[in-house]
């Protein structure tokens, strides 16, 4: 089953050092770079368009076309900033390729802002992850001091400045205008479109913002050609993609092979469930996209055949979760997440959120009353599609999904609390427990966690 991945954005992760330069360059580093350089900035996107390549991101829309949509004549200076913002539950493929491959997406940034124009560029990592920063911050560094960063790269004429820009550590500026908005030194939050960021961007200036993976996709269609890339994946979602599968999966971590392959392939690539237990549900493209059921395995993972499914292929972050789990508890912890993480300016996603989080928890501590699954999904039909961007739509995606497969489930919580359904413990991974509270405490009153640590405070980590 090994042979269906394929290797191209991690195929220098096993590599000593793999994050410096020189090992970059022992594999066929910069050469997509010198190719684009021979052409001109329009046979680039056109390239790029031929090659099928769409938007890693999550919502898939085609790379090459959006470059395209820069207005050349619009004597503004143009922007390209790369969004390394990852944030989705589940999602775990950008900052590993960060940091086995920085140089990867600063050789893919080069390449898209010749292709549109664009003398600056940034690259927006989320705040926490400053390990990661730091070892952007170095391969940048190292760009620059061997002519790929800075004026005439490469003796091409082309400039380009590229900066490392971190985030604080807000879940909404992973959507791009609000990133926008951060990277202008305001709080992120979406802006009303149109104008789009194509027109009016970064510093009211024709930008592209595109997802670190669709970046780092670019220089190996360069160096090999359109129509290699095209071959793989399927014939409307083409190429190849990294999957992250996490949860009650035995061999959990990054997969990387063409789009179109089936939930079953991958899980058995990666050796299956946890031993003893079976898969209840799983999402395939991080907690916002709507849930799947075993029924769902053979699917195609790719746009169309997901988006027939009732779902979307999103992230990729597939989180498998087996019979030990309580869909309820499951729910409740990812509304929880996105009431947290709502900026706030939309009232439905607002206030839709906080309600939607009593009503779990009631469900969850066996609280709930007759009605509760109604009124959840009315308040979901009364935010859906009534906010600036699709945080709202995606809260829920997962609620809706998850009572549409497990309705008896949730109307267990009028009797009982999930935990004497579920019991915790049952579902912990690598020998962790998890102690459900008291009868008659409610899990909002249980004491806070103390933080985590940064990384970085952990152990230093080689820039």
């Amino acid at each position: 089953m090994t042979d269906m991945l394929t290797p191209i954005l991690t195929q220098t992760w096993d590599k000593p050092r793999s994050w410096k330069l020189q090992t970059y360059l022992n594999n066929g580093g910069y050469r997509g770079l010198r190719t684009a350089f021979a052409m001109t900035p329009t046979a680039v996107i056109d390239s790029v368009k031929a090659s099928g390549l769409r938007g890693r991101g999550g919502a898939g829309f085609p790379t090459g076309m959006k470059w395209g949509f820069i207005p050349v004549s619009n004597p503004k200076p143009k922007y390209l900033v790369v969004n390394c913002d990852e944030s989705e539950p589940g999602t775990c493929k950008d900052m590993p390729l960060l940091l086995a491959s920085p140089q990867l997406v600063i050789e893919g940034a080069i390449i898209a802002a010749y292709a549109v124009g664009a003398h600056r560029a940034f690259i927006y990592i989320r705040g926490e992850v400053l390990h990661v920063i730091r070892r952007v911050r170095a391969a940048v560094e190292e760009a620059y001091a061997a002519g790929y960063l800075g004026r005439n790269i490469l003796g091409s004429g082309f400039s380009l400045d590229i900066t490392v820009h971190a985030g604080a550590g807000a879940y909404i500026c992973g959507e791009e205008t609000a990133l926008l908005d951060s990277l202008e030194g305001r709080r992120g939050q979406p802006r009303l479109r149109p104008p789009f960021p194509a027109v009016e961007g970064l510093y009211a200036s024709p930008t592209v913002v595109n997802n670190c993976e669709s970046i780092a996709s670019v220089p190996a269609i360069l160096a090999n050609g359109s129509a290699w890339y095209a071959q793989m994946g399927t014939e409307k979602s083409q190429g190849s993609t990294i999957y992250s599968l996490s949860g009650h999966v035995r061999k959990p971590g990054q997969y990387e092979a063409p789009l179109g392959i089936t939930t079953r392939q991958l899980l058995e690539i990666a050796s299956g469930i946890r031993e003893g237990h079976r898969l209840k549900f799983f999402t395939p493209g991080g907690s916002s996209t709507p849930l799947l059921t075993p029924a769902h395995l053979d699917v195609p993972l790719d746009y169309e055949s997901l988006a027939a499914a009732g779902t979307m292929l999103g992230t990729k972050a597939m989180q498998f979760f087996d019979d030990t789990v309580s869909v309820v508890r499951t729910t409740r912890r990812w509304v929880e997440f996105y009431q947290h993480e709502s900026c706030g300016k939309c009232t439905p996603c607002r206030e839709g959120s906080w309600w939607l989080v009593q009503l779990l928890a009631n469900l969850e501590e066996g609280k709930g009353e007759e009605g509760d699954i109604e009124k959840i999904l009315a308040i979901c039909d009364q935010v859906s599609g009534k906010s600036f961007c699709t945080l709202a739509d995606g809260f829920v995606a997962c609620v809706t999904s998850a009572i549409a497969a497990f309705r008896s489930e949730f109307e267990a919580g009028y009797r009982l609390p999930a935990w004497e359904l579920f019991p915790y413990q049952k579902s912990a991974l690598f020998g962790q427990t998890v102690v459900a509270p008291p009868p008659g405490v409610s899990i909002s009153q249980e004491p806070p966690r103390p933080r985590r640590r940064r990384a970085a405070a952990q152990g230093v980590i080689e820039p």
